[in-house]
Protein backbone atom coordinates (compact mmCIF):
# COMPACT_ATOMS: atom_id res chain seq x y z
CA UNK A 1 0.00 0.00 0.00
CA UNK A 2 1.02 3.66 -0.88
CA UNK A 3 2.02 5.78 1.71
CA UNK A 4 2.11 9.60 2.37
CA UNK A 5 3.43 11.95 5.24
CA UNK A 6 1.05 13.57 7.05
CA UNK A 7 1.33 17.28 5.90
CA UNK A 8 5.01 18.88 6.69
CA UNK A 9 6.15 17.22 9.42
CA UNK A 10 7.59 13.67 9.71
CA UNK A 11 4.94 11.11 10.00
CA UNK A 12 3.99 9.32 7.44
CA UNK A 13 1.02 6.40 7.13
CA UNK A 14 -0.71 4.27 4.75
CA UNK A 15 -2.88 5.98 1.88
CA UNK A 16 -5.61 4.51 3.77
CA UNK A 17 -6.74 4.81 7.30
CA UNK A 18 -8.98 1.83 9.25
CA UNK A 19 -11.77 3.37 11.17
CA UNK A 20 -12.74 1.45 14.51
CA UNK A 21 -15.83 2.97 15.34
CA UNK A 22 -17.97 -0.27 14.58
CA UNK A 23 -15.94 -2.41 16.29
CA UNK A 24 -17.18 -4.71 19.09
CA UNK A 25 -20.42 -3.59 17.98
CA UNK A 26 -21.55 -3.98 14.70
CA UNK A 27 -18.11 -5.80 13.74
CA UNK A 28 -17.70 -8.57 15.90
CA UNK A 29 -13.84 -8.72 17.33
CA UNK A 30 -12.89 -11.51 16.12
CA UNK A 31 -13.67 -10.01 12.50
CA UNK A 32 -12.06 -6.88 13.62
CA UNK A 33 -8.42 -8.51 14.24
CA UNK A 34 -8.54 -10.35 10.87
CA UNK A 35 -9.65 -7.02 9.49
CA UNK A 36 -6.49 -5.48 11.27
CA UNK A 37 -3.91 -8.64 10.40
CA UNK A 38 -5.55 -8.35 6.51
CA UNK A 39 -4.54 -4.48 6.82
CA UNK A 40 -1.36 -4.84 7.89
CA UNK A 41 -0.14 -7.59 5.88
CA UNK A 42 -1.01 -5.48 2.58
CA UNK A 43 0.82 -2.30 3.81
CA UNK A 44 -1.73 -0.68 5.83
CA UNK A 45 -0.76 0.91 9.09
CA UNK A 46 -2.59 3.89 9.73
CA UNK A 47 -5.76 2.89 12.40
CA UNK A 48 -7.98 5.91 14.09
CA UNK A 49 -9.49 5.29 17.12
CA UNK A 50 -10.99 7.53 20.29
CA UNK A 51 -11.82 7.31 23.77
CA UNK A 52 -15.37 7.71 23.16
CA UNK A 53 -15.89 4.66 20.66
CA UNK A 54 -17.60 2.05 23.07
CA UNK A 55 -17.12 4.32 26.10
CA UNK A 56 -13.25 2.83 25.87
CA UNK A 57 -14.25 -0.63 24.73
CA UNK A 58 -12.56 -0.03 21.28
CA UNK A 59 -9.31 0.89 22.66
CA UNK A 60 -9.35 -2.00 25.27
CA UNK A 61 -9.83 -4.17 22.30
CA UNK A 62 -6.99 -3.19 20.55
CA UNK A 63 -5.08 -3.06 23.17
CA UNK A 64 -5.74 -6.98 23.80
CA UNK A 65 -4.67 -7.22 19.88
CA UNK A 66 -1.68 -5.41 20.44
CA UNK A 67 -0.62 -7.61 23.49
CA UNK A 68 -1.60 -11.18 21.67
CA UNK A 69 -1.53 -10.57 17.94
CA UNK A 70 0.01 -7.52 16.68
CA UNK A 71 3.13 -5.72 16.71
CA UNK A 72 2.57 -2.03 17.97
CA UNK A 73 5.85 -1.06 16.00
CA UNK A 74 3.83 -1.84 12.59
CA UNK A 75 1.12 0.48 13.49
CA UNK A 76 0.39 4.25 13.61
CA UNK A 77 -2.23 4.90 15.98
CA UNK A 78 -4.34 7.86 16.27
CA UNK A 79 -6.87 8.37 18.72
CA UNK A 80 -8.70 11.30 19.76
CA UNK A 81 -10.35 13.04 23.22
CA UNK A 82 -12.39 15.35 24.08
CA UNK A 83 -15.77 13.55 24.37
CA UNK A 84 -16.81 12.46 28.35
CA UNK A 85 -19.91 11.24 29.88
CA UNK A 86 -21.59 13.21 32.65
CA UNK A 87 -24.53 11.52 34.59
CA UNK A 88 -25.06 9.46 31.22
CA UNK A 89 -24.60 12.53 28.62
CA UNK A 90 -22.31 12.84 26.34
CA UNK A 91 -20.38 16.38 26.50
CA UNK A 92 -17.37 17.76 25.15
CA UNK A 93 -14.80 18.94 27.84
CA UNK A 94 -11.36 20.23 26.46
CA UNK A 95 -10.16 21.33 29.80
CA UNK A 96 -6.37 20.47 30.18
CA UNK A 97 -6.99 18.45 33.05
CA UNK A 98 -9.66 16.50 31.59
CA UNK A 99 -7.90 15.71 28.08
CA UNK A 100 -4.91 14.77 29.62
CA UNK A 101 -6.76 12.16 32.07
CA UNK A 102 -8.64 10.49 28.95
CA UNK A 103 -4.81 10.50 27.34
CA UNK A 104 -3.53 8.15 30.45
CA UNK A 105 -6.75 6.19 30.17
CA UNK A 106 -6.36 5.81 26.37
CA UNK A 107 -2.95 4.71 26.84
CA UNK A 108 -3.57 2.27 29.52
CA UNK A 109 -6.53 0.87 27.65
CA UNK A 110 -4.22 0.60 24.19
CA UNK A 111 -1.45 -0.66 26.48
CA UNK A 112 0.98 1.42 24.83
CA UNK A 113 3.09 4.36 26.29
CA UNK A 114 2.70 7.00 23.64
CA UNK A 115 0.23 7.22 20.38
CA UNK A 116 1.43 8.59 17.48
CA UNK A 117 -1.62 11.06 16.44
CA UNK A 118 -3.44 12.84 19.70
CA UNK A 119 -6.38 14.96 18.45
CA UNK A 120 -8.78 16.86 20.26
CA UNK A 121 -12.07 15.31 19.10
CA UNK A 122 -14.02 18.47 19.06
CA UNK A 123 -14.32 22.00 19.39
CA UNK A 124 -15.67 22.91 23.00
CA UNK A 125 -16.14 25.69 24.76
CA UNK A 126 -12.97 26.05 27.15
CA UNK A 127 -10.26 28.09 26.42
CA UNK A 128 -8.60 27.25 23.18
CA UNK A 129 -5.18 28.32 25.10
CA UNK A 130 -6.36 25.71 28.13
CA UNK A 131 -6.75 22.80 25.46
CA UNK A 132 -3.19 23.42 23.38
CA UNK A 133 -1.38 23.18 26.63
CA UNK A 134 -2.67 19.77 26.77
CA UNK A 135 -1.50 18.91 23.49
CA UNK A 136 2.05 20.55 24.47
CA UNK A 137 2.07 18.54 27.52
CA UNK A 138 1.06 15.48 25.90
CA UNK A 139 3.72 15.52 23.11
CA UNK A 140 6.88 17.42 26.30
CA UNK A 141 5.81 14.04 28.17
CA UNK A 142 6.43 11.65 25.17
CA UNK A 143 2.27 10.77 25.77
CA UNK A 144 2.03 11.74 21.98
CA UNK A 145 4.60 11.92 19.23
CA UNK A 146 1.87 14.58 17.30
CA UNK A 147 -1.02 16.33 17.75
CA UNK A 148 -3.68 17.11 15.63
CA UNK A 149 -7.44 18.11 15.84
CA UNK A 150 -11.15 16.77 14.82
CA UNK A 151 -13.84 18.39 13.99
CA UNK A 152 -13.03 21.64 13.55
CA UNK A 153 -14.66 24.08 10.65
CA UNK A 154 -12.15 25.71 8.61
CA UNK A 155 -11.79 29.08 11.26
CA UNK A 156 -11.17 26.60 14.04
CA UNK A 157 -8.59 24.79 12.89
CA UNK A 158 -7.15 28.00 11.57
CA UNK A 159 -7.08 29.41 15.15
CA UNK A 160 -5.53 26.35 16.83
CA UNK A 161 -2.56 26.18 14.02
CA UNK A 162 -2.21 29.85 14.26
CA UNK A 163 -1.89 30.12 17.72
CA UNK A 164 0.55 27.06 17.82
CA UNK A 165 2.20 28.57 15.14
CA UNK A 166 2.94 31.95 16.35
CA UNK A 167 3.66 30.67 20.00
CA UNK A 168 6.17 28.11 18.35
CA UNK A 169 4.39 25.39 20.33
CA UNK A 170 3.95 22.18 19.24
CA UNK A 171 2.58 22.45 15.63
CA UNK A 172 -0.87 20.74 14.63
CA UNK A 173 -0.28 18.82 12.03
CA UNK A 174 -3.92 17.52 10.76
CA UNK A 175 -7.55 17.56 10.95
CA UNK A 176 -10.12 15.11 10.16
CA UNK A 177 -13.68 16.27 9.12
CA UNK A 178 -16.25 14.20 7.04
CA UNK A 179 -15.63 14.44 3.18
CA UNK A 180 -17.19 12.39 0.37
CA UNK A 181 -18.86 12.49 -2.78
CA UNK A 182 -21.99 13.67 -0.57
CA UNK A 183 -20.36 15.48 1.68
CA UNK A 184 -17.90 18.13 0.50
CA UNK A 185 -18.40 21.36 2.50
CA UNK A 186 -14.80 20.88 4.03
CA UNK A 187 -13.64 22.33 0.53
CA UNK A 188 -15.08 25.99 1.30
CA UNK A 189 -12.74 26.66 4.07
CA UNK A 190 -11.13 23.84 5.60
CA UNK A 191 -9.16 22.38 2.85
CA UNK A 192 -8.06 25.20 1.13
CA UNK A 193 -6.58 26.36 4.95
CA UNK A 194 -5.12 22.89 5.09
CA UNK A 195 -3.30 23.45 2.22
CA UNK A 196 -1.95 26.42 2.67
CA UNK A 197 -0.68 26.05 6.14
CA UNK A 198 0.57 22.03 4.64
CA UNK A 199 -1.19 20.14 7.34
CA UNK A 200 -2.27 16.34 6.84
CA UNK A 201 -6.17 15.78 5.90
CA UNK A 202 -8.15 12.39 7.23
CA UNK A 203 -11.47 12.35 5.66
CA UNK A 204 -14.17 10.61 7.85
CA UNK A 205 -16.86 8.51 6.50
CA UNK A 206 -15.34 8.93 3.27
CA UNK A 207 -17.44 6.49 1.40
CA UNK A 208 -20.71 8.59 2.51
CA UNK A 209 -21.45 6.43 5.14
CA UNK A 210 -21.45 3.46 3.22
CA UNK A 211 -24.20 4.88 1.36
CA UNK A 212 -21.65 5.16 -1.87
CA UNK A 213 -21.56 1.25 -1.94
CA UNK A 214 -24.41 1.42 -3.96
CA UNK A 215 -26.15 -0.98 -1.54
CA UNK A 216 -28.98 1.60 -0.53
CA UNK A 217 -29.98 2.24 -3.82
CA UNK A 218 -32.85 0.26 -4.37
CA UNK A 219 -33.88 -0.77 -0.83
CA UNK A 220 -32.53 -1.23 2.71
CA UNK A 221 -30.61 -4.27 3.16
CA UNK A 222 -30.64 -6.63 6.01
CA UNK A 223 -27.83 -6.38 8.52
CA UNK A 224 -26.92 -2.94 7.04
CA UNK A 225 -25.96 0.08 9.45
CA UNK A 226 -29.28 1.60 7.83
CA UNK A 227 -31.65 -1.20 9.31
CA UNK A 228 -30.40 -1.19 12.71
CA UNK A 229 -32.31 0.85 14.62
CA UNK A 230 -29.10 2.39 16.89
CA UNK A 231 -27.28 3.58 13.48
CA UNK A 232 -30.14 3.97 10.87
CA UNK A 233 -29.97 7.92 11.31
CA UNK A 234 -26.00 7.77 10.14
CA UNK A 235 -27.18 7.01 6.84
CA UNK A 236 -30.66 8.67 6.77
CA UNK A 237 -29.20 11.87 6.05
CA UNK A 238 -28.00 10.72 2.64
CA UNK A 239 -31.51 9.38 1.84
CA UNK A 240 -32.44 12.08 -0.06
CA UNK A 241 -33.03 12.65 -3.90
CA UNK A 242 -30.12 14.20 -4.89
CA UNK A 243 -27.70 11.62 -2.90
CA UNK A 244 -29.58 8.57 -4.72
CA UNK A 245 -28.38 10.46 -8.28
CA UNK A 246 -24.66 11.39 -6.99
CA UNK A 247 -24.75 7.44 -5.58
CA UNK A 248 -26.10 6.20 -9.32
CA UNK A 249 -23.48 8.24 -10.92
CA UNK A 250 -20.91 5.94 -9.31
CA UNK A 251 -22.80 3.03 -10.05
CA UNK A 252 -22.93 3.97 -13.63
CA UNK A 253 -19.18 5.02 -13.33
CA UNK A 254 -18.16 1.64 -11.81
CA UNK A 255 -19.96 -0.50 -14.49
CA UNK A 256 -17.72 1.73 -17.45
CA UNK A 257 -14.23 1.08 -15.29
CA UNK A 258 -15.10 -2.56 -14.27
CA UNK A 259 -15.24 -1.16 -10.49
CA UNK A 260 -17.32 -1.23 -7.69
CA UNK A 261 -19.01 1.84 -6.82
CA UNK A 262 -17.05 1.69 -3.49
CA UNK A 263 -14.12 1.62 -4.97
CA UNK A 264 -15.10 4.60 -6.84
CA UNK A 265 -16.13 6.78 -3.83
CA UNK A 266 -12.74 5.94 -2.18
CA UNK A 267 -10.60 6.72 -5.14
CA UNK A 268 -12.27 10.38 -5.63
CA UNK A 269 -11.47 11.10 -2.30
CA UNK A 270 -8.61 9.87 -1.67
CA UNK A 271 -7.00 11.44 -5.02
CA UNK A 272 -8.55 14.86 -3.95
CA UNK A 273 -6.43 18.29 -3.35
CA UNK A 274 -5.21 18.25 0.27
CA UNK A 275 -6.42 14.70 1.39
CA UNK A 276 -3.92 12.57 3.15
CA UNK A 277 -5.66 9.26 3.86
CA UNK A 278 -9.07 8.56 3.61
CA UNK A 279 -10.66 7.21 7.01
CA UNK A 280 -12.92 4.21 6.33
CA UNK A 281 -15.04 1.86 8.62
CA UNK A 282 -15.67 -1.38 6.64
CA UNK A 283 -17.30 -3.90 9.45
CA UNK A 284 -15.62 -7.07 7.95
CA UNK A 285 -12.79 -8.79 5.52
CA UNK A 286 -15.08 -8.87 2.89
CA UNK A 287 -16.02 -5.36 2.76
CA UNK A 288 -12.10 -4.17 3.47
CA UNK A 289 -10.29 -6.05 0.74
CA UNK A 290 -11.94 -3.88 -2.24
CA UNK A 291 -10.73 -0.59 -0.80
CA UNK A 292 -7.27 -2.09 -0.34
CA UNK A 293 -7.31 -3.65 -3.69
CA UNK A 294 -8.37 0.32 -5.14
CA UNK A 295 -4.29 1.38 -3.82
CA UNK A 296 -3.01 1.54 -6.85
CA UNK A 297 -6.12 2.83 -9.44
CA UNK A 298 -6.64 5.86 -10.36
CA UNK A 299 -10.13 7.73 -12.14
CA UNK A 300 -9.62 8.81 -15.82
CA UNK A 301 -9.86 13.12 -15.44
CA UNK A 302 -13.19 13.36 -17.32
CA UNK A 303 -14.77 11.07 -14.72
CA UNK A 304 -13.13 12.67 -11.92
CA UNK A 305 -14.27 15.82 -13.53
CA UNK A 306 -18.30 14.06 -13.65
CA UNK A 307 -18.27 13.61 -10.16
CA UNK A 308 -17.45 16.55 -9.22
CA UNK A 309 -19.92 17.90 -11.41
CA UNK A 310 -22.91 16.13 -10.38
CA UNK A 311 -22.11 16.49 -6.24
CA UNK A 312 -21.16 20.07 -6.34
CA UNK A 313 -19.47 21.80 -8.90
CA UNK A 314 -15.87 21.73 -9.21
CA UNK A 315 -13.24 21.32 -7.57
CA UNK A 316 -11.34 24.95 -8.07
CA UNK A 317 -8.06 23.20 -5.88
CA UNK A 318 -7.72 20.57 -8.63
CA UNK A 319 -7.23 23.13 -11.43
CA UNK A 320 -3.94 25.06 -9.13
Amino acid sequence: MRTASVGNSDLVVSRLGLGTMSWGAATTPGEALLMLKAFIDHGGNLIDTAAAYGSGEVESLIGRFLARSVNREDLVISTKSGFVLRNGVRVVDNSRTSLLQELHGSLRRLGTSWVDLWQVHAWGEEALEETLEAADEAVAQGLARHVGVSNFVGWQVAQAETWQRAAGSTPIISAQAEYSLLARRAELELLPFIINAGLGFFPWSSLGRGVLSGKYAQSIPPGSRGADSAMSWFVEQYSDEESRRIVQCAITAADGLELLPVQVGLIWVRDAPGVTAPLVGPRSVDQLMPLIAADDTELPPAITSALDDISGGPNQARSK
